[in-house]
């Protein structure tokens, strides 16, 4: 797993298991991606940028933090509850179905680092669908690619690097869009 903080410029130390950290030149920088970083604010306050937005990553203040954005576990829930609301509304609207709205409630729990985490998904679907298009929908989700990003579970690559990365690491960016009309085909 990887730690990462800021100190003058980006420094990311982690290590991966079975893997040994490679040095990224210096002169590389951060080409597609989210970037995170220290705001100096508060003990766990980071910065996103990300698909040319920025937003506040933080703890609550029951644990330390300044509560002023959400926390990590918030934003992966918040993927899936995402993914999944689109992938729904996607699908419908292939079919032509009178979805009116899709609302998507995710809880998530973590017991420890060594347990499998668990994610409650509840979805709300508004509108005149019968139950087999309702069975379908539930059958759509269970097919969003967050889900499935999750149950097959990641392989995460880690370098140290002495600034922000330029790309040239193995994964290349993912289209949330494609995966989705992928998970939509009948």
């Amino acid at each position: 797993m990887g730690l990462a903080r800021r100190r003058g410029r980006a420094e990311i130390v982690a290590a991966t298991q079975h893997q040994e950290a490679t040095m990224v030149s210096a002169d590389e920088t951060m080409a597609e991606g989210i970037e995170v970083h220290e705001t100096g604010r508060g003990k766990y306050q980071v910065e996103v940028s990300a698909a040319g937005t920025r937003f506040l990553v933080d703890e609550p203040v029951s644990v330390g933090g300044l509560g002023s954005g959400p926390g990590p576990y918030d934003l992966l829930a918040s993927a899936l509850g995402a993914c999944t609301a689109m992938t729904v509304r996607l699908y419908a609207e292939r079919k032509a179905w009178p979805l009116k709205s899709v609302t998507v409630r995710v809880l998530h729990r973590r017991d420890g680092l060594e347990t499998r985490d668990r994610f409650a998904r509840e979805i709300v679907l508004a509108g005149d669908l019968s139950r087999e298009q309702r069975q379908r929908l539930l059958e759509i989700a269970n097919r969003c690619p967050v889900h499935e990003t999750l149950e097959k579970g990641s392989d995460v690559i880690t370098v140290l690097a002495q600034a922000p990365l330029a790309g040239g690491l193995d994964p290349a960016p993912v289209t949330h869009a494609a995966d989705m009309m992928e998970a939509c085909q009948d």
